[in-house]
């Protein structure tokens, strides 16, 4: 063999190599990845929080059959065979589920086409003696969501304000996961927003938190942060979207009521997280 002739050989086997780098082959025929779009998005933006509204086994069937469908199911006390709480997948999260149903968030409608969802088994809302009461959550199922919901927002970037309920996405349907979900709670573990109380008082401005604002410039506040406001929406209509809002952000008065404080929550919001 002649000296330099396996040094050359080596050399164009490398630059052989070199060019089929970011080449797929598929088969049948080839894809070129090499050269990947600046303007590419993740399809999922948002993360939406649901209650079930029924026990385990119910709510495992209903998601697993054609009508409705959710990426996760996290029942109220997860087995732990080993020792860490057991969680149910029903939809790969690079496919579309069926949870979010007719909504709307900041701007976009769909919520479906750009979501993953995560259903906990709760009872949701009975009534006794004529009054409404919301069921609780248990503390072992609350701490699985905590590490599968930083998992989701990490993986795709969620940003504080698209973490939100299913009554946030679609208030005249939807009141889940009610006022005794912790939001704030999961909001300190860096999963959703939650206003500073500093910035609250300060909006506050010393003034009674219940006394009366007016309601067309809330809805338009809750409109920039992302609630739809649909024009010509009934008096009640316009009471659920305010609910809605009180329920995550203010959940120990969700009356629908337009008052001070339920202002000064959404101007403390909007300073944070900005618009839609």
């Amino acid at each position: 063999m002649k000296r330099g002739l396996l040094p050359l050989a080596l050399v164009l086997l490398l630059a052989g190599c070199a060019a089929e780098k970011g080449i797929v082959d598929r088969g049948a025929y080839e894809l070129d990845t090499r050269h990947q779009a600046q303007a590419a998005y993740p399809r999922v933006k948002v993360l939406v929080i649901h209650y079930t509204a029924d026990d385990f086994d119910s709510s495992l069937a209903t998601l697993t059959a054609k009508q409705v469908s959710s990426h996760y199911l996290i029942p109220a006390k997860p087995p732990a065979p080993d020792g860490k709480p057991r969680i149910w997948q029903l939809v790969p999260e690079n496919e579309l589920a069926w949870h979010a149903g007719v909504s709307f968030w900041r701007g976009t409608n769909r919520i479906n086409d750009t979501s993953v969802g995560i259903e906990l088994e709760n009872r949701g809302w009975q009534k006794a003696g004529g009054v409404k009461y919301f069921a609780p959550f248990e503390p072992a199922q609350i701490a699985a969501l905590i590490p599968l919901a930083k998992d989701i927002i990490a993986r795709y970037d969620i940003q504080p304000q698209n973490v939100v309920a299913h009554a946030d996405i679609a208030p005249q349907r939807k009141e889940d996961p009610g006022p005794l979900f912790p939001w704030r709670e999961l909001a300190q573990q860096g999963i959703g927003a939650w206003p500073d109380p500093a910035r609250i008082a300060f909006y506050l401005n010393g003034q009674p938190p219940h006394q009366p604002v007016d309601r067309e410039a809330l809805l338009g506040l809750l409109a920039r942060y992302g609630y739809e406001v649909p024009p010509g929406a009934t008096d009640k209509e316009k009471n659920r979207i305010i609910s809605a809002f009180q329920m995550h952000f203010r959940p120990e008065l969700y009356s629908g009521v337009s008052d001070k404080e339920t202002m000064a929550i959404i101007e403390a919001l909007l300073e944070k997280y900005g618009e839609e």
